[in-house]
């Protein structure tokens, strides 16, 4: 008797279970929360969270006319591409999730994509602006633009702004996304300004904490600015370590550079500097203002590009499937479906502006380059739209 108690009551958690689950939507979120970079994963968690929150506060997500809870699932990249690759494959495998959000940097991001496209589950990148992450993955997309086009945003700048004609760079070899907006600059600078005009072109490696060799080349080559492609943890040391060797030039920084955190590592050593960026917090109106203000409310700081793209990303995903109309029980139809209905937006109002999608699943969407106030806060200077 007491077995077959025993047998109803794990059949009924079994349903139940099964119940729950069929009115539970589930998205993967594969971010660096330890590692080099843990603003950047903290600052994602934060903004999805915010979004379930808000969604979830309401019933949930409306498809079909029927209201579904959000549950997302968290899993730590660390930071390294071999780490992403397995937090890919939990969320696809163990979790069973119907799409994810992220990896968020491009050294994550581009081997993480193959296995999300191997898997036909669908992906969204919100920071990465490699062109590998996408390229002939079409189960995967992003939400940030590509370093291609962001190459041209600084280097036209740098020259507008500080009369520039001379270059030098400073990159990190072993990531996809420094090497590759390093290399992209160098050919663009060139073509503005002649062979020979980025007059120091020097790598480093991804555990480098001592820029010094490098630099001194680079402060002897006298440039007229600095461009760093790198990540804000990075930007803190090098803008430092340049400053002691005696370099009182500027720097021009990327979307790297556009952490929460960057002013307390950096500190008034990068007061005064520009970096090319997706928005610009400090003056935004709106939705995006609303967001904001959302954000430092709840988490206390306000929220960086990476928070703004998580939000945006996540969206389009929660778009997609409210457009398939109904909820599939059988994961792998469903997950085919919101890839198709991705496919499918042509035009999307986010909080980092309106975007459209390219044959690649790439946004074509505006950059902005922000200052850096003598608050620390990110500053709007100019935006850069696609022609």
């Amino acid at each position: 008797m007491k077995k077959t108690v025993l047998l109803v009551l794990a059949l009924l958690l079994v349903l139940s279970g099964q119940a729950f689950a069929a009115d539970t939507i589930k998205l993967g979120f594969v971010i660096p929360l330890t590692g080099d970079i843990p603003k950047v994963g903290e600052a994602s968690k934060f903004a999805a969270e915010m979004l379930r929150e808000e969604i979830n506060g309401k019933g949930g997500l409306d498809v079909g006319g029927k209201k579904y809870k959000l549950e997302f699932v968290f899993e730590d990249n660390e930071a390294k591409p071999e780490s992403a690759v397995n937090a890919m494959l939990k969320v696809i495998e163990r979790d069973q999730v119907l799409a994810v959000v992220g990896p968020q940097s491009s050294k994550q991001a581009v081997p993480a994509g193959g296995v999300a496209n191997d898997n036909e589950t669908p992906m969204i990148s919100p920071w990465s602006t490699n062109p590998d992450t996408t390229k002939g993955r079409p189960w995967v997309f992003r939400a940030a633009f590509l370093d291609p086009f962001q190459a041209p945003v600084v280097a036209n700048f740098a020259t507008k702004q500080f009369k520039a004609k001379k270059a030098a760079v400073l990159f990190d070899i072993s990531n996809d996304y420094s090497k590759g907006l390093a290399e992209f600059f160098k050919a663009e600078w060139e073509k503005m300004h002649g062979a020979g005009s980025v007059v120091g072109m020097e790598s480093h490696g991804s555990k480098d904490q001592d820029f010094s060799a490098q630099l001194t080349k680079v402060v002897a080559a006298k440039p007229d600015f600095i461009f760093l492609p790198e990540n804000y943890n990075i930007v803190a040391l090098i803008v430092k370590q340049a400053r002691d060797l005696g370099y009182k030039g500027p720097f021009m920084g990327s979307d790297a550079w556009g952490s929460a955190e960057l002013m307390d590592l950096c500190g008034k050593e990068c007061v005064g500097q520009y970096f090319s960026t997706h928005y610009a917090a400090a003056g935004a109106t709106g939705a995006t203002k609303e967001f904001i203000d959302k954000y430092n409310n709840k988490y206390g700081y306000i929220p960086d590009d990476v928070a703004a793209l998580t939000w945006d990303a996540t969206r389009l995903v929660l778009q997609a499937i409210q457009s398939v109309g109904k909820v599939d029980s059988d994961t792998r139809k469903m997950r085919k479906a919101v890839r198709d209905a991705m496919v499918n937006i042509k035009s999307f109002d986010g909080i980092t502006g309106k975007m459209s999608f390219d044959e690649n699943r790439d946004p074509i969407k505006c950059a902005v380059v922000v200052k850096i106030s003598e608050k620390g806060e990110f500053t709007f200077a100019e935006s850069v739209c696609p022609k």
